[in-house]
């Protein structure tokens, strides 16, 4: 009876006029029937090449020799090498793009199947670079699932443009991590060439050490292997790890490593991790707490800058009050009273006002505090704050200003944020008398 069904099959089959769709299922006739162990499996394989030998058009005969070989290769893989080769060869006579993309194809489907030594040997002839690197990320992709890592690390050589070498050597150290190789996921690390992905990578590090609860002898490993690195490479990898290990929480282990590293550098790092702990409040005051010396200050302008940058938050009034309790520079008081102006927070930013000494810097932070008064209709308040500053020229330059602004408010409904902008022009202004 199953011989009759498949004679059936194969009698049906050759009444399919599209030539295409009859190499087709020729072929899926053939898999059909060697799965059911019917010796007659090879004499529909045959049918389905002669099928697609009579297709006229090129670019179809292609995608037919790849439908019929993915069938092949469950059968007979040595000739579905084969006839992927001749498909391959086939392509290498299109013009382009055509030729790229039927390389794509016949890459993505030896995928599929597992051919992946082929899909990459394929791959090597596309020309474009964005199809060409799309596609090495995806053959190293499964390099990785199938824990290949020696190939892995061959395909990352491959690639040379960024981003994809960056992207591929995060995978590749991902899987290190997961593998516990951490020697590799450093030699990896070491050659990422952007400061923006080696950041990324180190972050992809830092929070695998975090959340995989490893002994804090494996995070001096990598630190160790880091230091032993030459160069600036070793010092880029080190401030990369360093500034990830702090955005996870890890703030005393970070501080201790800073102590064996020179003044300069100690200082970088602590100005990079300034930059982005600013997002992890949480990390924040045991950060600043951790700072001392000269570099507190210098971590408190970055962290006071990204601040500004924002919408003032009552939940990080405290962050900043702490800042400007433990500063001495005039210029940080000063981003510190703009702050706590705009979070409507006016005793405590007149309080810390009051401690600038230097007549300029005092009249932006005063003029902060009249700016924001104005916003909130309190005149009375903003000349107040103007006439605090009792140096004769600047308390009568801010007064000025107040006054003007007091009028455009008047005029316009709105004041402008410029105070800043006009001190700078009006010191130049008087430096050029």
């Amino acid at each position: 009876m199953a011989t009759d069904v498949y004679r059936e099959a194969f009698k049906l089959a050759g009444t399919i006029r599209d030539k295409y769709l009859r190499a087709v299922t020729y072929a899926k006739i053939g898999y059909y029937m060697y799965r059911a162990r019917n010796s007659l499996y090879k004499e529909a394989f045959k049918y389905a090449l002669n099928a697609t030998a009579s297709i006229e058009t090129p670019p179809l005969m292609v995608k037919a020799l790849i439908e019929v070989a993915s069938y092949l290769s469950k059968v007979s893989p040595s000739t579905a090498k084969k006839t992927f080769h001749e498909a391959y060869e086939l392509i290498l006579t299109f013009p382009q793009p055509l030729r790229d993309d039927m390389l794509v194809s016949l890459s993505e489907r030896l995928l599929e199947i597992g051919l992946v030594d082929d899909a990459l040997f394929y791959g090597h002839d596309i020309e474009d670079t964005v199809k060409r690197n799309d596609l090495l990320l995806k053959i190293l992709r499964v390099y990785l699932k199938k824990g290949n890592m020696r190939k892995a690390y061959l395909i990352v050589g491959k690639i040379q443009e960024e981003p994809w070498r960056s992207i591929g050597a995060i995978e590749t150290i991902k899987e290190h991590l997961k593998r516990e190789e951490f020697g590799s996921a450093i030699r990896v690390l070491s050659e990422i060439k952007s400061d923006y992905w080696l950041g990324e990578a180190m972050k992809e590090v830092a929070v695998y050490l975090k959340n995989s609860d490893v002994p804090k002898a494996t995070y001096e490993k990598f630190v160790d292997i880091a230091l032993g690195m030459s160069g600036e490479s070793g010092f880029d990898v080190l401030r990369s790890l360093l500034i990830g290990l702090a955005v996870q929480g890890e703030i005393k282990f970070v501080i201790n490593i800073l102590e064996r590293l020179s003044k300069g550098q100690k200082e970088e790092i602590l100005l990079g991790i300034a930059q982005v702990i600013v997002n992890k409040e949480e990390y924040l005051h045991q950060f600043l707490d951790s700072v001392g010396g000269e570099n507190f200050d210098k971590v408190a302008h970055v962290i006071m800058d990204k601040l500004l940058e924002g919408i003032p938050s009552e939940e990080y009034v405290p962050v900043v009050i702490k800042i400007g309790s433990r500063s001495s520079d005039d210029a940080v008081l000063v981003k510190v009273v703009r702050y706590l102006s705009k979070a409507g927070r006016f005793k405590e930013a007149w309080d810390f006002a009051e401690k600038v000494r230097g007549n300029y810097l005092r009249s932006l932070a005063f003029g902060s505090i009249a700016v924001e008064k104005l916003r909130t209709a309190d005149i009375d308040g903003a000349i107040d704050a103007a006439l605090e500053v009792k140096d004769p020229r600047w308390g009568s330059w801010l007064l000025s200003e107040i006054l003007t602004k007091i009028l455009e408010l008047e005029a316009e409904g709105k004041v402008k944020e410029d105070i800043e902008e006009r001190a700078k022009a009006q010191r130049k202004f008087w430096e050029g008398e």
